[in-house]
């Protein structure tokens, strides 16, 4: 298929790579190149998405499916063009060479033109929907998933440098509990002193902690403590 990407960053960089692997004839355009869109099958825009409106509405006419690559945005930012379309990994994609090795087989969340469905079988990918008035929660999810964890492991490196520690000494234990989270669910997952309603531990922790990082504790501590209770009111007695 002949596939031109504008947008020459991490995103843009990494499917132009993955769609050449899979036998594309792909062109990548910086944003600012758009009167270089020549004949092709797909336009598919790696721009920021608080530019894809205007992107879109700047593009030339051709015939051709116009697609974007945002979680957080519906097809309506594509209106000008009659063939529309979106495909969001489900992925993080820091680097052309890394991103474009994670694009295949991945999650893709897909909506309009079936065209794109081709492209991410293309890529062996997996294929989800939701409704549009579902994207924002959808794109929480995918936000928490990805960038709240890494904010996460952020907190724990403070917290392990505070006491002469690294990251590195608890990667292994966030790595487990992930994989029990795969293995069992969230609910079954959940240990600690939350799960087991230990407020003493918890204030000691507060106390033992900078106050910088208080909030946070305890956003993620009262997190725990819905997710406990969730799990004991769905225990049979």
């Amino acid at each position: 298929m002949n596939i031109t990407l504008v947008g020459a960053g991490r995103a843009g960089s990494s499917f132009a790579v993955a769609l050449r692997r899979a036998g594309h004839d792909v062109r990548l355009l910086h944003h600012d190149e758009l009167a270089k869109v020549g004949p092709t099958s797909l336009v598919i825009l790696c721009v920021p998405d608080d530019a894809l409106a205007t992107v879109a509405a700047s593009l030339p006419e051709g015939g051709y499916v116009v697609a974007h690559v945002a979680g957080s945005r519906n097809l309506d930012v594509l209106s000008p063009h009659a063939r529309v379309a979106s495909l969001h990994p489900l992925m993080a994609l820091p680097s052309g060479e890394l991103g474009a090795r994670r694009l295949v087989g991945a999650t893709y969340c897909v909506s309009g033109d079936d065209l794109v469905r081709d492209v991410v079988l293309s890529l062996r990918g997996r294929v989800i929907t939701i409704r549009d008035d579902q994207r924002g929660a959808y794109h929480a999810a995918a936000v928490v998933a990805s960038n709240h964890l890494v904010a996460l492991m952020g907190q724990v490196e403070t917290l392990a440098q505070s006491v002469g520690l690294t990251l590195d000494d608890f990667l292994p234990l966030a790595e487990q509990s992930l994989a029990d989270v795969a293995a069992v669910g969230a609910h079954d997952a959940l240990t600690g002193p939350a799960s087991r309603g230990d407020m003493a531990t918890i204030d000691a922790h507060l106390a033992a902690i900078p106050e910088s990082e208080r909030s946070t504790y305890v956003a993620l501590a009262n997190a725990a403590f819905e997710l406990a209770e969730r799990r004991r009111s769905q225990t049979p007695v």
